[in-house]
């Protein structure tokens, strides 16, 4: 398995939630600040405004918003619009899909987008999404991303057999070409290219001997991995592999190799009933015992009592 793909599965809990809705001009709204949640805007059809505090970024039909820190924003119809206030509660019961029109049809322009969030675990989330800025546009007709805000807008608005297990797929690959956009350094403010695409986390990834480890210990978190193991993966003296990593990611290689097994074990505890015997394998560990102590001082609770808080949660 790749990074990005495994901070998509860890970085979600259930569906995510959006809402499809037809802007009449003149408009503006208000988006609440929606703490633990990821937001996004795809502007389907039409354009709009995205209200920041030097001067408004236009968004037309294609352009990606993603909000990874649940910020609020504002969403303009023309630059003199003035924002309604938040129309949604935040804490509304959530839908995969809900339709919603905004003013009387006129003559006015028509904007049309498909907003809406994800749940985020924050102590799982991956450090790559504490690094994101707090807004990243993926401008309209990026290979690959342009197909896929094709197929969401079809789906959204004409649903057919199987809309609720296609939508939230459109909209994870849609997430992933955001992400990798923006590690490539491709998006920004504005769509811009810039430093901000090769700092921390997105530098680690595309530097080839800090990738080629990271790829090792998210393929493979069962093996015994050393920091001598791990340097001659990435093709670098022990010594050398160890600064580059640290200076990267932000923290020594086995420390991330902990911090990921614990991880991905947590999140087999939340999902699964997989035995602790096999967590404890699947996670490098000898025993059950070891595995547990190791669980005990990353959450403060043995893996047994994690797992039981969990369903607890699951039936209140």
């Amino acid at each position: 398995m790749d990074v990005l793909s495994d901070v998509i599965a860890l970085m979600r809990t259930g569906r995510p939630t959006s809402a499809l809705v037809r802007w009449h001009a003149p408009w503006g709204q208000r988006f609440p600040a929606v703490p633990g949640s990821a937001g996004f805007q795809v502007v389907l059809s039409g354009s709009c405004l995205l209200a920041t505090a030097s001067e408004p970024v236009r968004l037309n039909a294609g352009d990606v918003l993603f909000l990874p820190h649940g910020h609020g924003y504002t969403l303009l119809g023309e630059p003199s619009a003035e924002p309604a206030e938040p129309r949604w509660e935040p804490d509304r019961e959530p839908a995969l899909l809900v339709r919603d029109t905004v003013g009387e049809p006129g003559a006015g322009p028509v904007t049309v987008t498909l907003c809406g969030g994800y749940r985020i675990e924050a102590e799982h989330a991956h450090p790559l999404l504490r690094e994101l800025p707090e807004v990243l546009h993926l401008p309209g007709g990026q290979p690959g991303a342009a197909e896929a805000v094709a197929l969401l807008a079809r789906e959204a608005q004409e649903p057919g057999l199987g809309t609720d297990t296609l939508l939230p797929a459109l909209l994870d690959v849609l997430l992933l070409y955001v992400l990798r956009a923006h590690v490539g350094g491709v998006s920004g403010p504005g769509g811009a290219a810039g430093e901000a695409g090769r700092t921390g986390w997105a530098a680690a990834l595309v530097d080839p001997a800090v990738g080629a480890a990271l790829a090792a210990i998210h393929a493979e978190p069962d093996r015994p991995w050393t920091v001598a193991s791990l340097g001659a993966r990435a093709g670098l003296s022990r010594a050398a592999f160890a600064r580059r990593f640290h200076e990267r990611v932000g923290q020594p290689p086995l420390a991330y190799l902990t911090w990921w097994r614990m991880t991905t074990a947590a999140r087999l505890l939340r999902t699964t009933d997989t035995p602790l015997s096999v967590l404890a394998a699947r996670s490098g560990y000898t025993s059950e015992y070891s595995f547990a102590h190791a669980f005990k001082r990353t959450y403060g609770i043995p893996p047994g009592r994690y797992r039981g808080g969990r369903r607890d949660e699951e039936t209140t």
